[in-house]
């Protein structure tokens, strides 16, 4: 989620112009900054630089940090390798000729010194708006009690709690696990754990995945010996939170195979291999495309992938980028490295 460190904008005969100094905090910042910044923009980053030693009587050189500033001529987003490329120029910094690449990894500062469009700003405003919203919510649980906290930065922040005396009155349990539901629903997050002792929190994930299976796709099990914020300490220290992102991961990646071969056994609002893909593309049937980050490496330039992830996500599509490194990115190469789950049949 993207983090503004800096603000220096003033409106110039009507345009604005000016510094704003980012710090991307996700993939999907580095993303948004493909389509942020444009050749001639100035972009300032801390990066390496070969420098010869100051012993005149050594000829080695080093590799030593600083501060360069470039007039921006190439920008590339390799998703694959979780960074950002921008080369061009030098303009600024402890040098001032030649050419240099800035790369730009997920919380590495940069400043982009530009006239900024409209919507430009509005994809910054809106990845710092994400920032505000959870990744992870955790939720203890135990019979007639539960504490629902949000992983935040510095630890987790404990936000609710649900608690209902009922003994042996099994209605009473169900309108439990349903306060329950109902508080996690007014939170915003794209994974769950749901910890505790005993079996309450086995039977609540089963409770979720009748009455909100969205909700129960996004949820992984935990064991901790407590609820509330010594429960919470429990699972960051079981390692669950880094786990959770994989598990849920690959399961998503696994339905999506799923229904992608269901779809071709089937005939049926699907497609397969780059033309096919592209085409249904042009008539804006996609709904989910997936590509191999193997396939993203061999192909890239060849058929300007880029181009057609952007294209799907404009038009409402999602885009998921599978690791050849498991089973779903495997089947996936073995289907041509790309597929897509449509809206409606393309002939």
């Amino acid at each position: 989620m993207m983090k503004v460190i800096e603000e220096n904008l003033r409106n110039v005969r009507g345009k604005i112009e000016g510094e704003l100094k980012l710090v991307p905090e996700s993939l999907d910042d580095l993303w948004h900054l493909k389509y942020v910044i444009e050749p001639g923009d100035i972009v300032f980053s801390l990066t390496k630089r070969v420098s010869e030693s100051t012993d005149k009587l050594r000829s080695d050189k080093e590799m030593v940090t600083v501060r360069l500033g470039i007039e921006v001529e190439k920008v590339e987003f390799h998703r694959f390798a979780n960074r950002l490329r921008i080369s061009g120029k030098i303009v600024g910094g402890v040098e001032d000729s030649g050419h240099h690449t800035l790369n730009i990894g997920v919380g590495k500062e940069l400043s982009i010194i530009k006239i900024w469009k409209k919507e430009q700003l509005e994809r910054i405003e809106g990845a710092v708006k994400a920032s505000s919203q959870p990744e992870v919510v955790i939720v203890t649980i135990e019979e007639g009690d539960a504490v629902l906290g949000v992983l935040r930065q510095w630890g987790v922040e404990e936000v609710t709690s649900v608690r209902k005396s009922y003994g042996k009155e099994s209605s009473l349990r169900v309108e439990f696990f349903n306060d329950v539901l109902q508080a996690i629903k007014n939170l915003s997050f794209k994974y769950m754990i749901v910890a505790g002792p005993g079996f309450t929190k086995d039977d609540f994930l089963r409770f979720l995945r009748e009455k909100d299976p969205e909700i129960a796709t996004k949820s992984i099990i935990a064991d901790c010996s407590t609820i509330g914020v010594r429960g919470f300490i429990e699972v960051l220290k079981r390692g669950v939170v880094s786990k959770i992102v994989k598990d849920i991961r690959l399961a998503e990646e696994a339905r999506y195979i799923e229904k992608l071969l269901e779809g071709i056994s089937k005939c049926k609002k699907v497609a397969y291999g780059i033309d096919d893909v592209k085409k249904a593309c042009e008539y804006g049937a996609v709904e989910v495309l997936m590509v191999a980050d193997e396939f993203l490496r061999e192909e890239r330039e060849k058929w300007d992938i880029d181009s057609l992830l952007e294209k799907v996500e404009n038009m409402g599509g999602k885009v998921v980028i599978l690791s050849t490194d498991f089973e779903p990115g495997k089947m996936l190469m073995a289907l041509g490295g790309i597929g897509a789950l449509l809206r409606f049949d393309v002939q």
